[in-house]
């Protein structure tokens, strides 16, 4: 049996990647953790990743410059969000 969610992440240039499909709540949240906390997030190449359901609805966001999000309008503070309290402002 297949799962309803799919992972994908936006890249700083445009471009985006389906780094799962179709696989348990479970092994989406593990990988929007890793995919929001690896190289590549840490260095500034992903701008956004996203975790939707078999309806195509957005179920949890990660943005660079605002942090967690489950309903698009409430942000939790991320490390590398620019909102994050323990990170110093230029």
């Amino acid at each position: 049996m297949t799962g309803e969610f799919s992972v994908c992440q936006f890249f700083t240039n445009g471009m985006y990647e389906y780094v799962r499909r179709y696989v348990s709540a479970e092994e989406a949240i593990t990988a929007f953790r890793h995919y929001t906390d690896n190289v590549a997030t840490k260095l500034g190449f992903v701008d956004r990743v996203i975790v939707t359901d078999g309806g195509d609805c957005t179920n949890i966001e990660w943005r660079r410059d605002k942090g967690f999000t489950y309903d698009g309008v409430h942000w939790a503070p991320s490390p590398r969000s620019e909102y994050h309290p323990e990170q110093s402002r230029p």
